[in-house]
């Protein structure tokens, strides 16, 4: 290709599509290995989700999906639940797991639900830093408001409180940069798209498992009983070595959009 063709095609605006997940299997082994890295070990170790995992697979299809370029690149994924809310904070669930049983036993119980929870987001390692967190989060509201969902709501996971483990989620919520946006990152992409903070949620999900599975999840030994500060933790680690039980209770943050 020639040089001056090659920057006429580099300057051509891709386009994008949400695509529900059960209409692209061609992407699912791709996603697994794409999106799953961007996550710590430990997250997928809530015992309580596991309950839920499977029935919200079954009965919430249309509320899983893949963002698509127009080159067919898998770009990014997003999945979310619909529940029942009364637009307070005291009827907010506690947090991630709280809203998946939520959802799964108020659609098993025939509740009709009127909010959309945006559960997890994640965009592809070599694709980051170009706005597409903001596309998809964006196509999955807009689409979830023509569904008849009215209010979309999320428990945010603030990516810069792994550096600040030791402070308390209802501080670092309030922290913002000199022009009043939210100091996290991923708190500051939900703003600049209109959202703002509701709550917190100090125990939005419980990870536990043995002291031998914490020390293979994070790669750090845990010689005593006692708090430790882990790789990847928004929050401690408590290990109790007479038990052989580590527990970790991750705090996230409750965002409303517009």
């Amino acid at each position: 290709m020639r040089w001056p063709e090659a920057i006429a095609r580099a300057s051509v605006p891709r386009m994008y599509e949400l695509i529900p997940v059960a209409q692209a299997p061609q992407y699912d082994e791709e996603a697994e290995q794409r999106f799953l890295e961007e996550w710590p070990e430990f997250i997928f170790h809530d015992l309580e989700v596991r309950k839920y995992s499977d029935r919200r697979a079954k009965d919430f299809p249309e509320w899983e999906f893949y963002l698509i370029s127009d080159d067919e690149r898998l770009i990014a994924g997003c999945w979310g639940v619909p529940i029942a809310w009364d637009g307070t904070v005291e009827d907010l669930p506690a947090g991630f797991t709280g809203t998946l049983a939520r959802a799964v036993t108020s659609y098993e119980e025939g509740v009709v639900p009127n909010t959309f929870v945006l559960m997890a987001a994640a965009v592809r390692s070599d694709e980051q830093g170009r706005g597409h967190s903001s596309r998809v989060i964006t196509a999955v509201r807009e689409r979830a408001v023509a569904g008849g969902l009215s209010q979309v709501i999320a428990p945010v996971r603030p990516t810069l409180k792994t550096r600040y483990p030791l402070t308390p989620i209802e501080t670092f919520m309030t922290w913002t940069r000199e022009d009043g946006l939210p100091l996290d990152p991923w708190l500051r992409t939900h703003a600049r798209l209109g959202a703002t903070l509701l709550a917190p949620a100090p125990v939005s999900q419980t990870m536990t498992g043995s002291v031998a599975d914490w020390e293979k999840w994070t790669g750090v030994l845990f010689p005593s009983s006692g708090t430790y500060v882990i790789p990847a933790g928004l929050t401690t680690l408590e290990i109790d070595r007479s038990a052989d039980l580590g527990t970790y209770r991750e705090p996230n943050i409750w965002m409303r959009h517009a």
